[in-house]
C-alpha cells in the first residue's frame, strides 16, 4: 500500500520569494540611489514582483522617469519617486516621515542603503597609470597627491550616511516586522568586492577602504537590532562590475548601462559573462523575501567568483 506526502505550500517560490501575498498591507520598500545603476535593478525586481518602492536620489528629473518607464503597468507593483541628498541629515529625517505619513503603522520591510560615490578627486587610482612600485620615493610622491576632500566626500557618503540612513528608517522597519506575522524587515546595504578584497583595487584606497567600513556598519546594525522586541535585519550585497553610471560613466535614455561597455570582463566565471540585472534581482529577492529571514549579518559577494582568482589586487 502506498501513500502520497502532501506538497508543503510554504516550499514553492512564490512562498519563499514573492512579494505580492502575505503581506496584509503590501510589501514596502525604499531604496537610495534607485534612479540608475544596482539600485534601479533592485527597484524593478521589487516593484515587478508587487512591491512599492520609494526610490531616492539627488535628480529628481531621473527618478520621475524610473517611475514613468518601470512603474508596473499591470499588478500591485509601483515606484515613487522622492528626491533626496543622502548626506543631508535633516534631509533623511524629512524622507523618513514623509513615508511614515504615507504608510502609517504598518511601516516598511525593506531599506536598500544603495546611494554611493567613487569621488572623482580620488587621484590614486593606479589604472591606465605608470606607477614605479619599486621606489618607495617615487610612489609616495604619487599617493601623497591624494586629495582630503575626497576622502571626506567618500566617507560622508559611502558611510556616515548609511549610518543616518538606517537610524531614519529603523523606526518604520520595526513597524513593519510588527505587522507581518511570522516576517523580519531588513535593511539590504550595497558595498562592493572591493571592500573585501585584501589590496587596495586598483589604488581607490578611499573608496575601497570606505566599502570595508561599509562592510563592518553591516554586523555592527545586524547586531545591534537583533536587540529591538520588533527585530530588524541587517545584510549586505558586494557586487564586482555591474553595468552602472559608476563604472561605465554613462547611462542610456533607459537609466540604464549597456552590457557590451563592459568588455571582456567576466568571462573567465562560471556564468561566462559580467554581473546582469537579474542577478542583482535574485540576491535582493532572496534577502528581502520570506525566505530570507533566517540570514542576518551577512555580506552576500556578487562577483561571479571574481575573488577566487583575485583576492589581492584588481587593476
Amino acid at each position: 500500500m502506498s501513500t502520497t506526502t502532501n506538497p508543503s505550500p510554504h516550499l514553492t517560490a512564490n512562498a519563499l520569494f514573492g512579494l505580492a501575498g502575505g503581506f496584509k498591507h503590501g510589501f514596502k520598500a525604499v531604496v537610495t540611489g534607485g534612479g540608475s545603476g544596482i539600485g534601479l535593478m533592485a527597484t524593478q525586481a521589487l516593484a515587478q514582483n508587487g512591491a512599492t518602492v520609494y526610490i531616492t536620489g539627488r535628480r529628481k528629473e531621473k527618478l520621475e522617469k524610473v517611475a514613468e518607464l518601470y512603474s508596473p503597468k499591470e499588478g500591485v507593483g509601483k515606484i515613487i519617486p522622492l528626491q533626496l541628498d543622502v548626506t543631508d541629515k535633516d534631509a533623511v529625517l524629512k524622507v523618513a516621515e514623509q513615508v511614515k505619513k504615507r504608510e502609517g503603522e504598518s511601516g516598511i520591510h525593506l531599506l536598500i542603503n544603495n546611494a554611493g560615490v567613487a569621488c572623482e578627486k580620488d587621484t590614486t587610482s593606479f589604472s591606465g597609470k605608470n606607477v614605479d612600485f619599486t621606489d618607495a620615493e617615487k610612489l609616495a610622491e604619487f599617493l601623497w597627491k591624494a586629495d582630503p576632500e575626497a576622502w571626506e566626500q567618500t566617507y560622508r557618503t559611502n558611510v556616515t550616511a548609511q549610518y543616518f540612513v538606517s537610524i531614519a528608517f529603523l523606526p518604520l522597519l520595526s513597524a513593519g516586522t510588527k505587522s507581518t506575522s511570522g516576517y523580519c524587515a531588513s535593511i539590504i546595504n550595497t558595498t562592493s568586492t572591493s571592500g573585501i578584497m585584501k589590496g587596495s583595487s586598483g589604488g581607490q584606497f578611499a573608496y575601497s577602504t570606505s566599502k570595508s567600513a561599509f562592510n563592518h556598519l553591516t554586523q555592527m546594525l545586524a547586531t545591534t537590532f537583533m536587540e529591538l522586541d520588533a527585530k530588524v535585519r541587517v545584510n549586505a550585497i558586494a557586487p564586482a562590475v555591474f553595468p552602472s553610471e559608476m563604472t561605465a560613466g554613462k547611462s542610456g535614455a533607459d537609466q540604464k548601462t549597456a552590457r557590451e561597455e563592459m568588455g571582456e570582463r567576466g568571462k573567465s566565471y562560471p556564468a561566462g559573462r559580467p554581473g546582469r540585472e537579474e542577478d542583482v534581482a535574485a540576491a535582493v529577492l532572496y534577502l528581502a523575501g520570506p525566505g530570507g529571514v533566517f540570514v542576518n549579518g551577512q555580506v552576500v559577494r556578487l562577483d561571479g567568483g571574481n575573488l577566487l582568482k583575485q583576492p589581492t589586487v584588481m587593476f
